[in-house]
């Protein structure tokens, strides 16, 4: 089967921002390596970006919108595009891009665990696509509610099995 590697909201802002990511250094280096084999095995990289009001810290151009350096993106091999909603899918062109790839097995990492990952994994089901939560790549930040280690490991029980495959980065083969 065709496979993608989505990245979501590996944002400066988000994961340099003032509430530092769970384990957010382990979960970059997993996300880094999954570009290296993607890139090794022809493998499709997309790169999502939210993207707040004008206004906003992550508004359109900003320094804290902008994808993170350290993942070594290309705009000439890779598909980088925004969204303004936590499902990567809603209002982008994401879903026709896997479709005239014939992709079916997507690959999700990034942030935040709640939100975007949830949304996106859920969506991706709706829609006829086979997306696997890479469990170690995915990261959010502690809550008033819940430490972050929390609401990954719920996420990883929620949306492993009913809408999503989980894998860990090292076990992924594409």
């Amino acid at each position: 089967m065709p496979a993608a590697l989505l990245i979501i909201d590996m944002q400066v802002g988000l994961f340099h921002g003032p509430e530092k990511p769970h384990e957010g250094e382990r979960t970059l280096a997993n996300i880094q390596q999954l570009i290296k084999k993607a890139r090794l095995q022809n493998v499709v990289v997309f790169a999502v970006r939210h993207t707040g009001p004008e206004g906003s810290p992550i508004a359109a151009g900003s320094p804290f919108w902008q994808l993170l350096p350290e993942l070594g993106l290309d705009a000439e091999i890779d598909v980088l595009f925004n969204k303004s909603r936590p499902n990567a899918f809603h209002g982008t062109e994401l879903a026709q891009q896997l479709t005239a790839t014939q992709i079916d097995d997507l690959y999700i990492v990034g942030m935040k665990s709640q939100f975007c990952i949830d949304s996106t994994c859920r969506a991706a089901a709706d829609m006829g696509f086979k997306p696997l939560l890479v469990a170690d790549a995915h990261t959010c930040m502690d809550t008033a509610a819940l430490p972050a280690q929390a609401i990954i490991d719920h996420h990883n029980a929620t949306l492993g099995g009913a809408f999503a495959r989980l894998i860990n980065s090292a076990d992924v083969t594409f």
